[in-house]
């Protein structure tokens, strides 16, 4: 046993138990080094990651970005620029159809409805037949200026008889008289009944025994389109009933609700540009023709704005919108993506330091070529402004995900 641990404890004189020694003494150093390198790249891994974790906002109108963050974000900042722009006012309203442009046809004596194949909307130009009517008036009608136009020609041979008579001294004066009011009391009912056929649309002086007819034609006075039917075939249709309702769009126009603030600044021929909710980029350039001097009780003012071109699409009741350019003048402004939206009121980030952003709120103004005036900049004009990305950091100050 003492020879064992003799042999064991001296490796010096033993070269084999002196190498086996060595070997695992060194991949035992080995294994600690490799464990300590791990350690440490551990640590380092930990505290990279520890500084790219997103910072917590200050308050709740600046946000702190990392350095993935902002290259993420698409960041890019810019100075106010002064361009030369108007202040808008916003106003709506509906188009409108005047008067004399809304025609409402009727039969004027009345009658039975016969043909007609008219559909709202459909074009219709002025002289077309529209409709046509029947009714047994119409007949008589035409029977009793027939038959006044011969009692005329019979009236008016008899005065010149006895005016030539007179003349002679064959004939008294009183009858020469008499005969001369029956004339002129012919020709009256004859100018009126001819008045009448004018009514129904008859012409009167090519009417014969031969071209009695039952029917008449109902033909459009405009050139237009029909806004609406009344009427079906085989209806009766008293004299005071409209048939069908059209319009002339020639002369359609733009009528306005402005606030009675804003009146002193509009003026006669002032340039507006209207647009549908459908298609707020779609714009109808359109002038004033007329301002209203009556103020609603909801402390507004009807005004009247003529299309400069009429367009189909255009059409009577259809609401609409309208920007009111005025005062151009130079002013502050910015691109449209550096101003946000957020609760109705509008905000830029300025930028406070690297990474580091603050949400103002602002005031706009009237927009031009991608421009938009911001009327509160003054405290601004030094300081570097999001001009790109802005809605990003909207997004982390409100702790969203774009």
């Amino acid at each position: 046993m003492k020879y064992q641990y003799k042999h064991i404890f001296n490796w010096k004189k033993n070269e084999k138990t002196s190498s086996f020694l060595w070997a695992a003494l060194d991949n035992h150093l080995t294994v600690r080094l490799c464990l300590c390198g791990i350690i440490l790249l551990t640590i380092v891994s930990c505290k990279s990651e520890k500084e790219e974790e997103p910072q917590t906002n200050i308050d709740e109108k600046t946000v702190i970005l990392t350095n993935a963050q902002y290259k993420n974000a698409g960041i890019q900042t810019g100075k106010p620029e002064e361009i030369t722009i108007g202040s808008t006012i916003k106003a709506n309203g509906k188009i409108d159809v005047p008067p004399q442009n809304l025609i409402s046809v009727s039969a004027p004596l009345g009658g039975y409805l016969n043909t007609t194949d008219l559909l709202p909307g459909m074009q219709v130009s002025k002289g077309q037949v529209i409709a046509t009517m029947q009714d047994q008036r119409y007949i008589q009608l035409q029977q009793d200026y027939l038959t006044a136009k011969a009692r005329l020609q019979y009236f008016q041979s008899d005065y010149d008889r006895q005016k030539t008579l007179n003349q002679s001294q064959a004939s008294s004066e009183k009858i020469m008289q008499q005969a001369l009011t029956e004339a002129n009391s012919q020709r009256i009912l004859l100018n009126s009944l001819g008045e009448q056929l004018k009514l129904i649309n008859i012409n009167h002086s090519k009417l014969t025994m031969e071209g009695i007819s039952n029917t008449i034609c109902i033909y459009s006075p405009i050139s237009g389109f029909v806004s609406k039917v009344n009427v079906n075939v085989g209806k009766y249709v008293s004299p005071s009933e409209v048939m069908f309702e059209l319009i002339d769009p020639t002369d359609i126009h733009l009528n306005l609700r402005v606030f009675e603030k804003d009146l002193g600044k509009l003026y006669i021929g002032q340039e507006i540009m209207s647009y549908t909710n459908n298609a707020p980029d779609k714009k109808y350039p359109c002038k004033i023709i007329l301002i209203n001097k009556d103020v609603s009780v909801e402390g507004t003012i009807q005004v009247h704005c003529h299309f400069s071109k009429y367009n189909p699409l255009l059409i009577p009741g259809l609401y609409m919108n309208a920007d009111i350019q005025i005062d151009n003048k130079k002013t502050n402004a910015l691109p449209e993506d550096a101003i946000i939206t957020y609760h109705s009121r509008q905000y830029v980030f300025t930028e406070i330091e690297k990474n580091k952003f603050e949400m103002q709120e602002v005031n706009i103004g009237g927009t031009k070529d991608g421009y938009t005036a911001v009327l509160n900049l003054d405290n601004l004009k030094d300081r570097n402004i999001v001009i790109k990305g802005a809605y990003a950091l909207l997004m982390k100050l409100k702790n969203k995900e774009e």
